[in-house]
Parts: structure tokens; sequence; C-alpha cells
């Protein structure tokens, strides 16, 4: 995924966003970002994601193989924290980056509710009777 030094490093983004690429996994990484501890045990994820173990499990592998996290085993209980800082770094910035999203949206939407209504057009009772093309501009003529 990250090993191979010849490819562009556009195509080794590209793999760090595929292990990003799941709702849940997303989630596990705020989990982990805000915990207060730097390990959280997978007992506390599997409350805070409300997910089944199988799930979880399959989610913290593939958050492994993309080096996003780090697991330790302690006995019989095994704990994950963020492998890097900036991973918390780059949830943050991807929340800014949605919010300033959503304000652009909702200011386009305010803007839109803002402008005249356009007149829904008469039914005419026979499709045929739609003017369009030369046919419209003769009869916009004759009017």
């Amino acid at each position: 995924m990250f090993t191979d030094a010849s490819r562009p490093l556009y195509e080794v983004k590209a793999n760090l966003f595929k292990g990003l690429a799941h709702p849940l996994r997303v989630r596990v990484l705020e989990v982990l970002a805000t915990a207060p501890d730097a390990e959280t045990p997978v007992a506390a994820l599997l409350e805070a994601t409300g997910l089944e173990a199988s799930h979880l499990s399959q989610h913290l592998a593939v958050l492994r193989n993309y080096r996003l996290v780090t697991a330790e085993r302690r006995g019989n209980q095994v704990s994950y924290r963020l492998a890097y800082p900036q991973v918390a770094d780059l949830l943050r910035v991807a929340r800014a980056l949605l919010g300033e999203i959503l304000q652009a949206t909702e200011r386009q939407l305010v803007e839109q509710a803002g402008l005249p209504a356009i007149p829904t057009p008469s039914t005419a009772t026979d499709a045929s009777a739609t003017p369009t093309g030369e046919a419209a501009t003769a009869t916009a003529a004759r009017s």
C-alpha cells in the first residue's frame, strides 16, 4: 500500500483515503482521537461504536493495514491508538472543511429561497399545443 517508493505520491494518498473510506472506520478513528488515554481497549471501542465484535475487528484490521492505528496486547486485552497524531489533525481538518461546505450550501439555499417564484405553466388540453422552437417564436409574435 505505502511501501512502493516508485509509485506517485497521489496514488499513495489515494490509498490512505481508501483506509478512511468507510463511515465506521472514521468513527473508530474519531473515538481514538478523542480518547483521554493514548490507548483505547477494544471493549471501549465496542461500546462507543455500537458495532458487533466481528465487524469492529474487520474495520480495525483495515485501519491497521493502512497504518492508521496500532494495537498493543496486554494479557487477553487489546488496546488501540492512532498510529500518528496527524490522523487526528486530518479528522479535524475534514470536519472544518465539511462545516464550510455546509455553510456555503446553506447560504445558497437561503439565496434560492429569496428568488422570485417561477410560475407553473398552465396545463394544455392537447400536448401538441405547447409551442416549441420556431413555433413558439411565431406564436409569441402573433400574441
